[in-house]
């Protein structure tokens, strides 16, 4: 998976929720969905929570990816499935991480791939995965500005 090509502009992510629940009506371009939170962290359930629309763009970017290499290398990869899991860990518990004394979002990400590859092309594959732009994104440095319209 690349960056958008250039000239085409981010796309706009539309948004827009009632104040008298957590239900979210979602447009990007043509495309419409629900966003929500579980009946027991007071939502309805309409859709899938933030974080599971967070975890949907790691994973959706990490097999497209891997999948575009594959191709290219024409390598006789036939499918990819990612599973994907977030929770809160307490920092001291992350032997990689620099922060300590707090909690830290905690991503486990599966990648399964289907197909007659040898051990090399697995591992480089693996390898591949952290190079998809989303997990470049929530690995580097994020930069958001609120404005108030």
């Amino acid at each position: 998976m690349t960056s958008r090509p250039v000239g085409s502009g981010p796309r706009t992510v539309i948004v827009t929720g009632s104040a008298t629940g957590l239900a979210q009506d979602v447009s990007v371009g043509g495309h419409r969905f629900a966003a929500d939170e579980p009946v027991a962290a007071g939502g309805t359930d309409t859709g899938p929570d933030p974080y599971d629309l967070l975890l949907a763009a790691l994973g959706t970017c990490t097999s497209m990816t891997v999948a575009m290499y594959a191709r290219r290398k024409q390598w006789p990869l036939d499918a990819v499935t990612v599973r994907l899991r977030h929770s809160k860990i307490h920092a001291e518990d992350c032997e990689n991480c620099e922060t300590r004394g707090a909690l830290l979002d905690h991503i486990e990400r599966d990648v399964e791939l289907a197909g007659s590859l040898d051990q090399a092309q697995r591992a480089r594959l693996l390898e591949i995965a952290d190079k998809c732009p989303v997990h470049r994104t929530l690995t580097s440095e994020i930069d958001i500005r609120t404005r108030l319209l």
